[in-house]
């Protein structure tokens, strides 16, 4: 797997993950594509607010069971998932965390990371379908490219076996016309014969 198929690949389970935090109420979902630059291994955030413990539990377990059975990933690590006032879920790539609304405020992982891009899930999927719509139409595109000089050469094909067929053709109308001008000549040899043995008979 290429670096851009595996770019896209978490792309695509941020996404997952973001809609089981909508499906599971979660409020003011944003999801931070981080700088390369300070990001350390994670290019993503996915931060979620719940109203209480229970909801951010549920938020996690969530998105745990959809990421397992969708995509067969699992995190590497699950932080503060008892007291549910900031769950962690570490999937290398990206990174879910989903608070109490009053936590989030007051570590404001937003702020911390100036130079993030903060998305909107909406905002995202459409990115995501902008990409993947501008890689199916570059396929599309080298498919199309190599099909043309398949066809180019198909074409001196179709001349050599026309030509092979009128090659073929030619003896044989040779050989009609050379009989039908041998059965024109029979009955003149014929006529010939007959008036040769009048002459012998006078």
């Amino acid at each position: 797997m290429t670096t851009s198929q595996a770019h896209e690949q978490t792309r695509i389970q941020v996404q997952a993950a973001a809609r089981a935090c909508e499906d599971k109420k979660g409020e003011d979902t944003r999801i931070l594509e981080l700088d390369p630059i300070d990001s350390g291994l994670a290019d993503f955030f996915l931060i979620t607010s719940a109203l209480n413990d229970r909801q951010s539990q549920a938020i996690a377990d969530e998105i745990e069971f959809r990421l397992k059975h969708e995509f067969g990933v699992y995190p590497t690590s699950v932080e503060g998932r008892r007291k549910g006032d900031w769950i962690l879920l570490d999937y290398v790539d990206f990174v879910v965390h989903v608070f109490l609304a009053e936590r989030r405020a007051f570590y404001d992982i937003e702020r911390l990371r100036k130079s993030a891009r903060p998305l909107t899930p909406v905002e995202f999927d459409e990115e995501l379908k902008a990409a993947l719509a501008a890689k199916t139409r570059a396929a599309r595109g080298k498919a199309a490219a190599k099909d043309k000089p398949v066809r180019a050469k198909s074409a001196p094909v179709a001349k050599k076996k026309a030509a092979k067929k009128a090659s073929a053709k030619a003896p044989a109308a040779k050989k009609k016309a050379s009989s039908h001008s041998a059965a024109k000549e029979s009955p003149t040899k014929k006529k010939v014969a007959k008036t040769r043995a009048k002459k012998a008979s006078l």
